[in-house]
C-alpha cells in the first residue's frame, strides 16, 4: 500500500437529480467539460490509504473551487453557469436555495472525506488528480496553446517542496517513457483550490494533470460513442502505479 491520499474531483459524469430538468447540456458538452475516465486511471483502490472521488460532473458542483466562488462573478465557479468551452448549462439561473442544496449534498461531503482522510497518520503525501485538454480552452490563461503530456503543480513550492515534486516528475518521465520537457512543474497549472487549501497542512499536496491526448485520441478513443478502449485505460493505470513505485523507492 502507498502512503497516499488520492483526490479525483472532476472524474464524475452524472447530473444531480435536483437539477436534471433544468440542464440544457448535451452528453458531449458534459464529456468535454469533465475529466473523462480519470477515476479509471487514478483510482488504485486499496493500493492507496484513501481515495476520494465523486460521481457528479464538475459542470454542476466543482469540489476544486472555494465554496463562495459563485456566479455571476465567476461562471466557472463552484456552481457554474457555463462550461469551460462557454456552453450554457441551465435553461434558467439556479436560485440561492438550489445552490445551497447542491453544495450541502455534493460539495461539503467531498471535502469532509478529504479532511477525515487527512487525520490518518499513514498518509504522507496527497495527490489531486486531473486530466487537461491537449489545447487550452478559451477559459484558460494559456488559451490555444499546446500543453505538455503531464503537468505537476505545487503552488510554486507552497503545497509541496520542489525536491519532492522533482522526484515525482522524474518518476513520471520514466514510467510514461516521456522526454524531459513533456513533464512540467507549475506550467500551465500550479494547483487549484484543493491543492492550495490542504497543501502542507501538514501533508504535502501535488496536483497532477494528464494530457487527454494520452487516451482521448486515435487509436484508443471513439468520438462518436465517447468510449475509450479499456486496455488503454488499464495501461495508463499501470503506468501511474509504476510512477508511484519509482517515487517511493
Amino acid at each position: 500500500m502507498f502512503p497516499i491520499l488520492i483526490s479525483i474531483p472532476h472524474g464524475g459524469w452524472k447530473i444531480p437529480p435536483e437539477v436534471k430538468d433544468l440542464v440544457v447540456l448535451s452528453e458531449r458538452d458534459l464529456f468535454d467539460d469533465s475529466d473523462p475516465f480519470t477515476a479509471d486511471i487514478y483510482d488504485i483502490g486499496d493500493m492507496a490509504v484513501s481515495v476520494v472521488k465523486t460521481e457528479i460532473a464538475r459542470a454542476f458542483v466543482d469540489p476544486n473551487r472555494a465554496p463562495d466562488d459563485l456566479p455571476p462573478k465567476n461562471p466557472d465557479g463552484v456552481v457554474k453557469t457555463k462550461t469551460c468551452y462557454g456552453v450554457q448549462i441551465y435553461r434558467e439561473p439556479l436560485d440561492e436555495e438550489m445552490i445551497k442544496k447542491l453544495l450541502d449534498r455534493y460539495y461539503f461531503p467531498y471535502h469532509k472525506k478529504i479532511q477525515e482522510s487527512l487525520k490518518n497518520p499513514e498518509i504522507k503525501i496527497a495527490f489531486d488528480c486531473h486530466s487537461m485538454a491537449s489545447v487550452a480552452p478559451e477559459i484558460s490563461p494559456d488559451i490555444g496553446m499546446e500543453r505538455p503530456m503531464i503537468c505537476l503543480g505545487n503552488v510554486k513550492g507552497q503545497s509541496c517542496d520542489y525536491e519532492t515534486t522533482e522526484k515525482l516528475r522524474e518518476a513520471f518521465i520514466k514510467a510514461f517513457n516521456l522526454p524531459e520537457n513533456e513533464v512540467t512543474v507549475n506550467r500551465p497549472f500550479s494547483g487549484g483550490y484543493i491543492t492550495r487549501r490542504y497543501g502542507n497542512k501538514p501533508v504535502p499536496w501535488i496536483q497532477i494533470e494528464l494530457n487527454r491526448k494520452l487516451y482521448l485520441s486515435e487509436p484508443w478513443f471513439d468520438r462518436e460513442s465517447l468510449k475509450v478502449k479499456k486496455e488503454r485505460l488499464d495501461q495508463l493505470k499501470n503506468m501511474f502505479i509504476k510512477t508511484l513505485e519509482l517515487f517511493f523507492s
